[in-house]
């Protein structure tokens, strides 16, 4: 298949980034549909792209989405609410100081006011010394919850005769896979994200979620993607990454970064809905029920 003419990129020419990095239409991901298939005619068996498909009812989806990461969370927050009671003696004893001495200064100020001083002076060391989650175990909880967001998007497609499996343990590996989506427009590994902000491009075309790169993300998910071809008894079928984002902007919506689709999560159902049928309806199904066989539920 021949690749689309890119869009207009939108950086002067000096400073048009170097690597493959474009705004992502529907052409691109049918381009890397057949670029990952080994045998492009296999990769259609079974149904035209010309023609419609019809929905075959597919098992219901299975897995827990955000189950292992919110595993994680509380796993992580329940051994640093250990870590912090073991603490809290010395915590009360410097809360309780604080207020004495801030009494204690109140009173020279204002007799009247000392009381007042060293209450509120208690308070404040007690907010500052209360127990908080670390910022690794909030990233966990904000994983669990993007990838419980992604699943309601994705849901709807099971009545058109997709199948979406969730957060999947990849055998023989520590990785697991937040959402297999098998259907008439392919088989998609999608791997969550839930940031804040917006996501940058720098001059030679990496992408940066404020001061970290996404590289070592979309590393991971071509991983995952590649395991799961792996896995799969079919070797006539790609498996293509996806990286979908919640709550941060993705320039242009959507884009191909080193030849990982990054797309805002919103635009996932429809982007999914609109490519060519590839896979015939029965194809969908034993596809679905081998993938129930050789993944299971991570959490």
């Amino acid at each position: 298949m021949a690749s689309p003419t890119p869009r207009r990129f939108p950086f002067d020419d000096d400073d048009r980034p170097s690597g493959s990095v474009r705004p992502l239409s529907q052409a691109d991901l049918q381009a890397i549909l057949a670029h990952l298939s080994d045998d492009s005619d296999q990769l259609l068996a079974g149904t035209r792209a010309d023609r419609p498909v019809g929905a075959m009812r597919v098992r219901a989806s299975v897995g827990r989405p955000g189950g292992s990461a919110q595993a994680r969370w509380r796993r992580l927050r329940a051994a640093e609410w250990a870590a912090w009671t073991r603490t809290l003696p010395w915590r009360m004893a410097a809360t309780l100081g604080i207020g004495a001495g801030g009494g204690l200064l109140g009173s020279l100020v204002a007799p009247r006011l000392g009381l007042v001083v060293g209450a509120l002076a208690a308070l404040a060391a007690g907010w500052g010394l209360r127990f908080r989650p670390s910022p690794d175990a909030v990233a966990w909880r904000r994983g669990a919850v993007g990838e419980r967001r992604t699943a309601r998007l994705l849901g709807p497609l099971e009545r058109q005769g997709w199948s979406v499996l969730h957060d999947l343990a990849l055998p023989g590996s520590r990785a697991n896979i937040d959402h297999l989506v098998i259907g008439p427009g392919g088989v998609f590994v999608i791997d969550s994200k839930q940031y804040r902000g917006r996501l940058q491009l720098d001059p030679s075309g990496r992408l940066w979620h404020g001061r970290y790169p996404l590289a070592p993300a979309l590393r991971a998910v071509s991983f995952e993607a590649d395991q799961v071809a792996r896995v799969l008894p079919d070797p006539g079928v790609a498996v293509v990454p996806i990286v979908a984002v919640h709550g941060a902007q993705v320039p242009w919506g959507k884009l191909v970064v080193g030849g990982v689709p990054v797309v805002a999560a919103r635009r996932l159902p429809s982007m999914l809905r609109q490519l060519p049928a590839v896979l015939g309806p029965q194809r969908v199904v034993d596809l679905a029920d081998q993938a129930r066989v050789r993944l299971h539920a991570a959490a």
